[in-house]
């Protein structure tokens, strides 16, 4: 894919952060941006995509945790463009805590989200894409490249997309579908700000080795998705330096890592539990 100048590109989670920013890049080299989210985008939000190429950009209702919408957002889709070519399935969640603190409900919806829903999406687009000989940029995380504490439901959806994508690459190769995965660290989105706001959290980030406590701007994360898109490259990472990383992630994930990490958790742990439970009693008592 040399240009994605007319190309129809189809991004969930497309509200804001990482989705709407890649949208915006998408439509200033002219592809027609659909943005997909769970609630209503507003048209001063759309209004926001270049249309300078002749792109026409809609937004569509629809949640990734159901398939029957999704389907029905595709149909709208071919209705108005008559294909679809580019699919970033971005929508995700996350919440900060370890799972002795947390609702099961609340751990099993970051996997339906950020796994089953990529699953879900990829599912119901993949004939119109396939028919295309399109491509697939699917949000996995720099989370499925390490293990720390506080992040364990998170890291095993994210892991798992990375799983996903990489045999739905072998399935689709010979039917002329690129398969990508996006292995993002910390990107300033406003999911990361809500997370760094809270003090122990922050600190665990600033304690983390280099490149994992790499925060990156929004603009540079959504330029490194698109050259992604328009090379139908099978990986990118943000930052860069993670690509090392990934070819070394038994560190990260073995005996040894685990040898490092726990003499500190004795505390930090604690201190993260601590920091996410006084932070939901405020934000229990704000809501009051």
């Amino acid at each position: 894919m040399t240009s994605v100048a007319g190309k129809v590109a189809f991004i969930t989670g497309g509200a804001s952060g990482i989705g709407l920013e890649t949208g915006r890049r998408l439509a200033s080299l002219g592809a027609h941006v659909v943005l997909v989210d769970r609630s209503e985008i507003s048209a001063s939000v759309l209004e926001t995509l270049d249309t300078t190429r002749h792109g026409r950009h809609i937004s569509v209702v629809a949640d990734v945790t159901d398939t029957a919408s999704l389907e029905l957002a595709v149909s709208t889709v071919l209705n108005e463009y008559g294909c679809l070519d580019v699919v970033v399935a971005n929508a995700g969640i996350a919440e900060a805590g370890t799972v002795a603190i947390s609702d099961v409900e609340s751990l099993v919806k970051i996997v339906e989200v950020n796994l089953i829903g990529v699953i879900r999406t990829v599912h119901a687009t993949l004939p119109a894409v396939t028919a295309q000989r399109g491509y697939y940029l699917l949000v996995s995380s720099a989370a499925a490249l390490k293990n720390i504490p506080g992040q364990s439901a998170y890291a095993a959806s994210k892991t798992g997309v990375e799983a996903f994508g990489g045999g739905l690459r072998l399935e689709v190769a010979h039917k002329g579908v690129g398969v990508g995965v996006a292995h993002p660290a910390f990107v300033r989105t406003p999911m990361f700000e809500s997370q760094h706001s809270i003090a122990a959290v922050r600190a665990g980030i600033e304690e983390l080795p280099w490149p994992f406590n790499v925060v990156t701007e929004l603009d540079d994360c959504a330029d490194a998705f698109v050259d992604t898109i328009v090379g139908r490259r099978r990986k990118v990472y943000v930052p860069g330096a993670l690509r090392g990383v990934d070819t070394v992630r038994g560190v990260f994930t073995g005996r040894l890592w685990d040898a490092i990490l726990r003499p500190r958790v004795k505390q930090t742990v604690p201190a993260l539990e601590d920091g996410v439970l006084q932070s939901r009693a405020l934000r229990s008592v704000a809501r009051q």
